[in-house]
Parts: structure tokens; sequence; C-alpha cells
């Protein structure tokens, strides 16, 4: 301290510490109430929806894969299901004839209230629907011709073979084409086939003037087919005029199966059926060949 004195400069003291301020006890948060909303948004993240994309992507939605309902549409329009849809409409059709008993009309008479064009057209829609589902066109003709004579009979007839070949051409080309064709494999309906498809017209113009095939086999087989529409419905109401009119001559003249008239009708009808299986027997080495 004296030499301090004596230099004439004062003491460098040490700086003091200055304390630190006493720390606060750390104050505990208390925790939000939790509200009912709270519960949607975790539901919402557990519940599955539909996938975006990375944000950097402009979050587009990517849309879920085809569900239940798009498999259960698949599998009813299936070529097999539609087939099994066909069969199931002609055996109820079938079923409600053999219930009606359309033969009644024949024995009951036609409804009163019913007569003249109105009775014909509804005649002729019943005619259509009965060839749909296998009720033989000779019967119908005959009926025809019985209810309504020989002139409105063959034009009522007419009308509802050409109606029931395009609806059973329809609901076969419709629903059982696709399921049929792969099953064409015998020669025989490869060759049947191959007529069809190429030469609609004069293959089904001969069916029509020769009967030997059913109405309804001829319909269905040449849904399977490849013909056109107007090839077949022109060839139905071009060939079966000869056969129906004689069936529906036959009808009319019923009660004097002695008269010119009703024989000449039978005549009709044999010698078309007898030529139509000469023919066959001697064209089947080509569908052995096809």
């Amino acid at each position: 301290m004296l030499d301090a004195n004596r230099s004439g400069t004062a003491p460098t003291s040490p700086p003091a510490a200055t304390p630190a301020p006493p720390a606060s006890p750390p104050t505990a948060t208390p925790a939000a109430p939790a509200s009912p909303s709270g519960v949607v948004p975790a539901l919402l993240a557990i519940a599955p929806g539909p996938a975006l994309a990375p944000a950097g992507a402009g979050a587009v939605p990517v849309l879920p894969r085809a569900g239940f309902a798009a498999r259960c549409t698949r599998l009813l329009l299936s070529p097999y299901a539609r087939l099994s849809l066909l069969v199931t409409l002609l055996a109820g059709g079938a079923a409600g004839v053999l219930v009606c008993e359309p033969q009644r009309l024949l024995t009951h008479g036609w409804p009163p209230q019913l007569g003249g064009a109105a009775a014909a057209l509804v005649f002729a829609a019943a005619y259509g629907l009965c060839t749909v589902v296998f009720v033989p066109r000779p019967l119908l003709n005959l009926a025809a011709g019985a209810m309504f004579g020989s002139q409105v009979g063959l034009a009522t007839a007419l009308a509802g073979t050409v109606l029931g070949a395009g609806v059973a051409f329809g609901l076969g080309r419709a629903l059982g084409q696709d399921a049929l064709r792969p099953l064409l494999r015998g020669r025989w309906l490869k060759a049947a086939d191959g007529q069809l498809s190429r030469h609609g017209l004069r293959s089904m113009l001969a069916l029509r003037l020769f009967p030997g095939v059913p109405f309804w086999a001829a319909n269905y087989c040449a849904s399977v087919s490849r013909m056109g529409w107007l090839p077949f419905l022109l060839a139905t109401a071009l060939g079966s005029i000869p056969n129906t009119a004689a069936y529906a001559v036959a009808g009319a003249r019923a009660s004097t199966p002695t008269s010119p008239a009703f024989l000449i009708a039978m005549g009709c009808i044999a010698v078309p059926a007898l030529a139509g299986t000469v023919l066959a027997w001697r064209k089947r080495h080509r569908l052995r060949a096809g």
C-alpha cells in the first residue's frame, strides 16, 4: 500500500460479480380441456379416405380402386350371366304359356270386347311372343286361319312371325351370342355358322321355305351367327309366306276337310316338307366336309 500511495496510482480492484436473479419455479401449463370437436380430427385420421398426392404435386386426390358395386356390375354383364338371364326368361315364358293355355281361344272363342283390327293386332302380338317361347308355328297358323279366315289370318300370322323372329333374334344376339360363339367347335356347328354368316339371306330363306328346322331354333341359331338384322328379317318375311298361307287356309277350311281348298293346302304343306328333307339329305356331305 505504501508503494501504491507513493506512485500516486489507485489500486485496481476486481469487478464485483453481479448476483443472478433467483430462478423462478416453472409454472405448469394447464392442459386444454377435451372438447367434443377434438374427437373428429382423430376419427378422420383413422378413417380411410382417398389418398392424396405429395404436397409438392399439388395434392391431387387419387381415386380409390373399383369397389364392390363395380365388381357386381361386371359380373352381371358377363357373357354367362346374360346367358343365364336368357334361359330364365325363356323358361318363365314357356311356363306362362302352359299356365295361360292360349289354345282355349279355339274352343271358347275370342273375347267379345275385342273385334276387328284390335283383335288382329292383339293376336299378332301374342303370336310373336308365343313363338319366342317355343310354341310351334303350325298350331298358331291354324288358329289364325280358324279365327280370322284365310286372308286376315295370313296377314296376322305373317306379322306375328316377323315380330317373334325379331324378338328372338334380338334376345339371342344381346344375351347369348358372346357366351355361345366360343362353343362352336364341332364341324357341323362351324359349317352351319359359316353358312349363316356368309350367306345369311339365302340360307335363312331356304330354312323358311323348306320346313324342317323348328322356327325358334332357326331364330336363335341365326342370332349366334354373324348374320345381319336386315337379311334375317327380310328372309323370314318372304320365306314364311307359302307355308303360312297353306296353314291359314287349312285352318279356315278345317270344318270341311274334303273341300278342294283344304286338300290343296295340305298338299302345299307336305310337298315343301318332303323337298326340304330330300335337299338336306343330299347336302349333308357339305356339312361334314365343312
